[in-house]
């Protein structure tokens, strides 16, 4: 079995958000079952110039876009046993940051044009799936079906395409068809790539694919209703089992707070009192009030309204006023970093806020915090609640997406579940969750009991792997 696996970002050469994890995790415990899977990105800039220097050019070709010829090269370096093939072109990668251009629609048909022609450059691996992610790949099933499998060229190469998040489209001027793309305005259509007045490069790895996944079982659920669906929800309840879910996972070996090197001290489920060190250690980095009976709650995450900031907002003050510390780390929408930053100023003792992404301090935080919070609106999987569960960091979620797959609500009673969530999308709710939390975490007994559970919970690739690769082979079948 042969899986070419397209992606926009890969840790630990780019990432800039969960796909980035996915792109590096998934594919290593896809080649613990025997798939030869290789990975394939854009060349960034921002890619380390360590990881450049050990790169070897395979070849250099032409891609078509729209009536023009583009250059790109073809890179190859193996990481942890894993071949990644690297997209060049300075014209559309040589940039400060990934995304968010005038022209990320000319910049990643190119690359979906490229993916395509350097198949065979690839000597002897001509993949049997491609597996697509997100809108950036979304023009890849597209292209194959106008412009390979007609002329006879990967005629046997399936696709499935993976979304991480339906929010995130790809929607561009209709005249990039033509212009960029040498389709026919026949794909300007509602079952093909018409959205709106527009393109949707989403659209198009959704209906030209042979097998759509998400990243959770409830999100497939979600978006196929107006407030998740983001316009496609019709679209997305006509597939029936052509679509499906398999909740993401986190690499065990990145993220093990037996051997994590950026903590203060390690530990297991087996001494886990050595957490308190961790916590410790946080609070005086902080310069909070040293205390290992205040509760800390951790939050690493963008600061943006899906993320559920604008409740945190709404309530800070009652929040603010229980006796709790809040370490905050990460970057984004302007009104919630200021709205941070403000009460960091004036109760510098209950808050930290770290305006900022730091991949030591978040493994700190994952640490050295008793709790993590993630009220999000949305979330279609989530990597920031696994991470803490595996660190023994008690998540507080909405019960949306994979927060409802991977947290189950503590039960005093019989002492099950790992988490806490509330269902409702409301201040009042998430607040009144969170003193429920604050309750427990006094009662020793039951809040150890609570973090082992936690702590054994098996959040790794191994299971989702094996869903991914029966479905690879269902597809060639």
């Amino acid at each position: 079995m042969k899986v070419l696996f397209v992606t926009s970002e890969a840790y630990p050469f780019i990432k800039t958000g969960g796909l980035g994890d996915v792109s590096y995790s998934l594919p290593k415990e896809l080649k613990k079952l025997g798939i030869d899977v290789r990975v394939i990105l854009p060349k960034y800039s921002e890619v380390s110039s360590n990881f450049k220097s050990k790169m070897k050019q395979i070849d250099s070709y032409s891609v078509p876009v729209g009536w023009r010829n583009s250059y790109c090269g073809l890179q190859y370096l193996e990481y942890e046993g894993i071949p990644f093939y690297f997209v060049d072109n300075e014209y559309y990668f040589k940039r400060h940051v990934s995304y968010g251009f005038y022209d990320d629609g000319e910049r990643f048909a190119f690359f979906c044009r490229a993916i395509l022609e350097s198949i065979g450059h690839m000597g002897d691996f001509t993949p049997d799936v491609i597996h697509l992610n997100d809108w950036q790949t979304g023009m890849i099933p597209v292209l194959l079906n106008e412009h390979y499998k007609k002329n006879g060229q990967l005629l046997n190469t399936k696709t499935m395409f993976t979304i991480h998040n339906l929010k995130y489209q790809g929607v561009f001027p209709k005249e990039i068809l033509e212009d960029l793309l040498s389709l026919s305005w026949d794909y300007f259509k509602e079952d093909a790539l018409k959205y709106y007045d527009a393109v949707s490069f989403m659209k198009g790895g959704i209906n030209f694919s042979d097998l759509i996944t998400t990243v959770s079982k409830t999100y497939v659920n979600e978006v196929k209703t107006p407030f998740y669906g983001e316009g496609l929800h019709g679209l997305l309840n006509s597939l029936g089992n052509k679509f499906s879910g398999i909740v993401n996972g986190i690499d065990f070996q990145l993220y093990n707070p037996n051997n994590d090197k950026a903590i203060w001290k390690n530990y297991n489920e087996n001494n886990i009192k050595s957490k308190i060190v961790n916590k410790l250690e946080l609070q005086k980095l902080l310069n909070f009030p040293v205390n290992k009976d205040i509760p800390v709650i951790g939050i690493v995450s963008r600061l943006v309204k899906q993320k559920g900031f604008d409740l945190v907002a709404q309530v800070i003050e009652e929040l603010l006023s229980l006796d709790l510390q809040i370490v905050v780390l990460g970057t984004g929408e302007e009104n919630f970093e200021d709205l941070f930053e403000y009460y960091s100023s004036i109760y510098p003792s209950r808050i930290s806020s770290n305006i900022y992404f730091s991949s030591d301090l978040a493994q700190k935080i994952y640490a050295g915090s008793d709790m993590f919070l993630m009220p999000s609106l949305f979330e279609p999987c989530g990597i920031g609640q696994l991470i803490a569960l595996r660190y023994g960091t008690i998540p507080i979620v909405r019960e949306t997406g994979g927060l409802k797959d991977t947290v189950v609500p503590y039960n005093e009673f019989t002492d099950e579940g790992n988490g806490f969530s509330f269902a409702n999308y409301n201040g009042c709710e998430m607040i009144n969750i969170i003193k429920y939390a604050l309750s427990i975490y006094r009662n020793k007994d039951k809040w150890e009991k609570l973090v082992k559970n936690a702590m054994k919970e098996n959040n790794s690739w191994e299971n989702s792997a094996r869903e991914y690769r029966d479905l690879y082979y269902s597809l060639i079948k």
